[in-house]
């Protein structure tokens, strides 16, 4: 019976407390008998929990009472058991490291387009302007490997660091399409698609909520294999169950 809630969320805002913050929220998990990974930085929170869903739940609710994550939006899915083993509260230079500090998210993010536009743009080929639509990779080669939308430019990374020279090396052949750039949950292409905009590629778009929001809100079609997590689940299907075409 999968009675387990599992969240995964993220924010670009300013949290020049996140230390003070560490010590609130880890403080705050453990009281609700959650685990998983919550990471702060000065640049934003990246979190990972499961629990009982009134747990998890309630957990958000309060920190929604900071006016700084009043917007959060979960992605939820379910298991049997907690892929988690610990609860961990962690303190980062960055939240997802790029090691590229001019791109700051909280001061303004790249146009972001919904799973259902993507779904849609793919569905017919182009995209509403009538240009070729391109969907780019943003994750590491092994996370690729266990699937990814059909036909995407995939620059076998080995770590987020090494997008910011891939990109430059590859640039020229996004010339003149519609980029999508894509990851897990949205945080790593949201970065990239920043980069690429900076690097004066004109028609780039994230993809909102990444490839667990377009599982969750669309049929999965255009996309092959399943979603690499970041927990003891490994990989999860477009019904975000863990029964992976693979595993089947």
């Amino acid at each position: 019976m999968n009675d387990v809630l599992n969240i995964s969320c993220y924010k670009f805002v300013p949290l020049p407390d996140a230390q003070a913050l560490r010590d609130l929220l880890h403080e705050r998990a453990l009281a609700a008998q959650l685990k998983g990974t919550i990471l702060l930085a000065e640049e934003g929170i990246n979190f990972f929990l499961a629990g009982t869903a009134d747990a998890v739940r309630g957990f958000v609710d309060t920190m929604r009472t900071d006016a700084r994550f009043a917007d959060l939006a979960p992605k939820e899915s379910w298991s049997d058991t907690v892929p988690f083993r610990k609860m961990l509260v962690k303190v980062k230079r960055e939240i997802i490291r790029m090691d590229h500090p001019t791109i700051q998210p909280s001061t303004g993010r790249a146009p972001a387009v919904t799973p259902a536009t993507l779904h849609r743009w793919l569905e017919q080929g182009h995209d509403d302007e009538g240009r070729e639509v391109v969907t780019l990779d943003t994750r590491n080669a092994f996370e690729v490997d266990e699937g990814t939308f059909d036909n995407a430019i995939d620059w076998r990374i080995d770590k987020f660091t090494e997008f910011p020279p891939a990109l430059r090396a590859h640039k020229a052949e996004l010339a003149d399409k519609t980029v999508v750039s894509f990851c897990t949950g949205g945080i790593r292409c949201e970065k990239a698609a920043i980069l690429m905009r900076e690097e004066g590629l004109d028609h780039v778009y994230q993809l909102e909520g990444g490839i667990l929001k377009y599982f969750e809100e669309t049929d999965g079609a255009h996309y092959h294999g399943g979603c690499f997590v970041f927990d003891e689940r490994r990989v999860l299907a477009a019904d975000l169950s863990t029964d992976t075409p693979e595993k089947a």
